[in-house]
């Protein structure tokens, strides 16, 4: 099972796109309601395996502090604001596609940030700690920015979206460390690392590809009735993909070292959608969907431009430093 998994995990660009298709051909041939009681427990089949793996104690070293600021600046000064502006000129009669637009900006880094990271040669222990530091903040902020910037359009109850968050991201952030900690003690970082850790992302997966089905097979008797929705969220999410990368790209050449500029990128560019997905879904009931196709669909524009932009990354930093660090 575990070995199906991995394989499945690293094929994330076949698996969302195939479970977005059987979704909607589900959702078409049959009332998809009842998929609604299942939102939470793939919720947290989605969450806590990332959490478990998660190095919170990175986040103390030093090293890369011009790295993590400008990360940072990235994530919660433009993007969430280019997001916004794009869901009014794209979404302006759809507000809660545009809270999808805005949500799927809102929480950067996922445990993909390491991953890709690493497979294009640039500084893990930079992308750990983007990663943790991203993920906390943009859950702190997350309903501030929801309301400040969506509180005219969509109702937005601040203390349910905050109620969500401690369920989606803290509590089983608790749940992981204190698992992590269990098994290391158990069994030894060593084995733990070595063994244990790698089978956590594909569970993980599992519960990303079982949101992605619902989320459509909620929606498909929508889409198959307006089928132009589908280009018409696609070209929005491309923008917003395309210009991150152009930004990203262009201040980690300007302003960092090879392997901090790559992990900048990806610490910018991915976005923890499982999260924004769980938090359209469970925060803004059924209305929520509308934002939850939005995210879901940004998972095939985030998977795949993260794989071709490693194959690029030798051209636009130069090839990879002897003793990089990969995954």
């Amino acid at each position: 099972m575990w070995s199906l998994l991995g394989k499945i995990n690293k094929r994330l660009i076949i698996a969302i796109p195939v479970m977005l298709v059987a979704g909607f051909g589900f959702g078409v041939a049959t009332e998809a309601t009842f998929l609604k009681g299942l939102i939470l427990p793939f919720t947290f089949l989605m969450v806590y395996p990332m959490m478990v793996t998660l190095k919170i104690r990175q986040v103390l070293e030093g090293g890369d502090m011009k790295a993590q600021l400008l990360t940072q600046v990235i994530n919660f000064a433009v993007i969430p604001f280019v997001a916004f502006a794009g869901g009014q000129y794209f979404f302006n009669d759809s507000p809660y596609m545009a809270l999808g637009l805005l949500l799927a900006a809102l929480v950067p880094t996922s445990g993909m940030t390491i991953s890709w990271t690493g497979f294009a040669g640039g500084n893990l222990a930079a992308a750990v700690k983007m990663t943790v530091v991203g993920l906390v903040l943009g859950s702190l902020g997350t309903p501030f920015y929801v309301k400040a910037l969506m509180g005219a359009s969509v109702e937005v109850s601040l203390g349910k979206v905050f109620q969500q968050i401690i369920l989606i991201v803290f509590l089983p952030m608790a749940a992981g460390y204190a698992t992590q900690r269990l098994l290391v003690k158990r069994y030894g970082r060593e084995d733990f690392q070595q063994r244990l850790a790698p089978r956590f992302p594909g569970l993980s997966t599992l519960g990303v590809l079982g949101i992605v089905f619902i989320a459509m097979a909620l929606k498909a008797p929508a889409i198959a009735a307006h089928p132009e929705q589908l280009v018409r969220i696609l070209v929005p999410l491309a923008l917003l993909y395309s210009f991150n990368f152009l930004l990203s790209t262009a201040v980690g050449r300007l302003t960092l070292p090879r392997g901090d500029a790559i992990a900048l990128v990806y610490g910018t560019v991915m976005r923890n959608l499982s999260i924004a997905l769980a938090v359209a879904i469970n925060a803004f009931g059924p209305a929520g969907s509308d934002a939850a196709l939005v995210i879901a669909l940004a998972y095939v524009i985030q998977v795949q431009s993260a794989a071709w932009y490693v194959r690029f990354t030798p051209r636009l930093f130069g090839p990879a430093e002897a003793g990089a660090q990969t995954t």
